[in-house]
């Protein structure tokens, strides 16, 4: 995901959320070159985007909790402490959609919406030993 020298602040992840995960994953090959595999390792199937070698976004199938959400891409920037940053957000007049919470093998995210009105997750990977 992240690459290991980038600094808070810094967009480090995107993800696609779709209700087409097949029509989705030829587009995207077909249109950009990626390549796509699926890691069912988080409970569901989750597929990973490659260009080459790096891997440069993700992509989950909507379930019926989305509700009338329209498919989306979400932007993922870098934190050094998620918890700390959820309530910097309600601080500046920001909400909380997604509260702080771990994504095993990942790390720590939440999704956040800002006083205008757009939304961005913020996310801390885990490191190996966690």
């Amino acid at each position: 995901m992240a690459e290991s020298n980038m600094k808070s602040g810094a967009f480090c992840w995107n993800e696609l959320a779709t209700r087409d995960v097949e029509g989705a994953t030829k587009f995207y090959c077909d249109l950009l070159g990626w390549t796509a595999s699926v890691d069912n390792s988080v409970g569901s199937p989750y597929t990973i985007f490659k260009k080459g070698e790096t891997m440069v976004a993700g992509m989950m199938g909507m379930t019926e909790e989305y509700g009338d959400t329209p498919p989306h891409w979400m932007g993922y920037i870098l934190v050094d402490d998620v918890d700390h940053a959820a309530k910097k957000t309600e601080e500046l007049g920001g909400k909380v959609c997604v509260p702080p919470m771990d994504i095993p093998s990942v790390g720590r995210f939440t999704v956040i919406t800002d006083p205008t009105g757009a939304t961005i997750s913020l996310i801390k990977f885990s490191t190996p030993s966690e």
